[in-house]
């Protein structure tokens, strides 16, 4: 395969450029050039060719002249070039945390955790003979046999975030071709390199050209997503805004619409908690890929003032020990923030929060790496005195800050949860197995973990919260994956036995 760094263009100095993948072929559309950064070092590292509207167009009538085909393929020989594009992934592993940690920043050892979670979906999708096989009742009425199948939708899109260039489109069209859609990936255009490479290392596993296109862009292009009506169900993952505008967008357009947005995840650190346990999860929870996870822990709510007090004291205290720094340091526990201004953004917050009243107890704005001074970091931050009406409370920050809010009782703790606009994950440390199974039933959020930081389901369960952080009726990939990409159509049969021939029935057909 070409690398995806190949260069038509040069408009400066050892600056290459990345371009779309449609019909299998690399695809140049030069009219609009974005700077791609490397966070780390925040020097530009590369251009994006943003898509137009006729590009996208023509990767959309690439996928619907792949369909028919496609669509006929045999669920078996879809999940056969699944099997090897799995061995791909596996094989090409290091290029690729290469590519993620130059364009997102993410170290090296997260990379190859967020790798691993999208081979998972991979190998999920490669049971679609499973997945696929329909239900079939025989003699449902007097010689009358009925059966539901899966049919694709046909041509489907995709618009994944910058956070996950590579396991959120893993979570998307997997899934979607092996139930015999073709597709169209819109990745972020911050880090456009891992998606197209991996796109291109589905193509070397036999995956005939068309039925996956790859165009990059901005507004344009997913408008143009939105708004064609060749495309039949549109998958995003992204901020609650966008994520409405997305979903209200494609669904006027008549689409099947399922559109992840925002979160604010709260931890309920009980007073019965393991503490210890507690603090070293809150740390990879909170500070873990700088912050940048939809599922990141960014607040801690803490039942009465003694566990309060002796969280602050051990993670502050722990806190100390975090190295941030670039992504070619294995050593390094996080990386920088995307940009420049997403960085000022989440300092932003830190300076609100404490304008407001609260405690900048660990404070990780405006860090100094050495030799990497450029880059966009932020140390870890540990905020104390968060009140529900603080700004920094009340909005996603999506940076390495931990804000620590005290209540009286479990109620109130998870009134505070069940009031906030999102709902997409939460957790609740404690010994107490009343309290756990209490928690788990009533709090109004979609993942919950019992001691477990981070509860994102395995790729045989399906991921998605409540309230705005989804909009639609299904969740993402596992089980809602297969109905989502999927249209069920049921079929009643009869064979009239020969010779004999009934007159008209103009009551309701039933069972007797």
């Amino acid at each position: 395969m070409n690398s995806i760094l190949k260069e038509p263009l040069q408009p400066a100095a050892n600056t290459t450029i990345t371009g779309h993948l449609i019909n299998g072929q690399e695809r140049l559309d030069a009219a609009r050039l974005q700077d791609v950064y490397n966070p780390s070092t925040g020097e530009v590292g590369s251009q994006v060719a943003l898509a137009s509207k006729a590009t996208v167009e023509e990767a959309i009538a690439a996928a619907q002249a792949a369909f028919p085909a496609w669509r006929d393929t045999p669920p078996a020989k879809r999940a056969r070039i699944m099997f090897k594009f799995k061995q791909l992934l596996e094989d090409n592993a290091a290029r690729i945390c290469e590519l993620i940690g130059r364009e997102h920043g993410k170290i090296a050892h997260d990379a190859a955790g967020e790798l691993q979670r999208g081979i998972e979906n991979v190998e999920y999708a490669c049971a679609a003979p499973e997945l696929l096989k329909g239900e079939y009742t025989r003699n449902v009425g007097p010689g009358i046999d009925s059966w539901s199948e899966f049919q694709p939708m046909g041509v489907v899109a995709g618009i994944t975030p910058f956070n996950f260039p590579v396991m959120v489109p893993l979570w998307m069209y997997p899934m979607a071709l092996v139930c015999g859609n073709t597709f169209v990936l819109k990745p972020s255009e911050r880090d456009p390199g891992p998606t197209l490479f991996i796109a291109q290392l589905l193509h070397e596993a036999g995956l005939p050209p068309g039925v996956l296109n790859v165009v990059n862009g901005d507004k344009e292009a997913v408008d143009a997503l939105l708004t064609d009506k060749r495309v039949q169900a549109v998958s995003f993952v992204g901020s609650t805004p966008i994520a409405e505008y997305i979903y209200s967008t494609a669904t006027a357009n008549g689409k099947r619409c399922q559109a992840l947005g925002g979160a604010k995840n709260h931890a309920i650190v009980m007073p019965d908690a393991d503490l210890d346990n507690a603090v070293s999860s809150l740390l990879g929870a909170a500070f873990g890929s700088s912050g940048e996870r939809c599922m990141a822990l960014s607040v801690a709510v803490a039942v009465g003032d003694e566990i309060a007090d002796a969280l602050i004291a051990k993670m502050s205290q722990a806190m100390q020990a975090l190295k941030v720094g670039a992504f070619s340091d294995a050593n390094n526990d996080f990386g920088p923030l995307i940009t420049a201004q997403h960085r000022d953004k989440v300092v932003g917050f830190v300076d609100s929060a404490e304008s407001q009243g609260a405690r900048v107890v660990v404070d990780g704005r405006m860090p100094t790496v050495p030799g990497y001074e450029q880059g966009f970091y932020v140390g870890g931050t540990l905020i104390d005195g968060v009140t529900a009406d603080m700004d920094s409370y009340k909005q996603e920050i999506f940076g390495p800050v931990l804000q620590v809010v005290r209540v009286k009782t479990m109620d109130e703790a998870m009134q505070l949860i069940n009031d906030h606009e999102y709902g997409n994950g939460t957790c609740i440390y404690t010994r107490d197995g009343e309290a756990a199974r209490w928690f788990s039933d009533h709090v109004q959020v979609g993942m919950v973990g019992i001691n477990v930081p981070l509860p994102v389901p395995v790729a045989f369960h399906s991921f998605g919260g409540w309230k705005r952080s989804l909009f639609g009726d299904l969740s993402a990939y596992g089980p809602d994956g297969v109905r989502f990409y999927t249209r069920r159509k049921t079929i009643t049969q009869r064979w009239p036995s020969a010779g004999v021939r009934e007159g008209a029935v103009f009551s309701m057909p039933t069972m007797n």
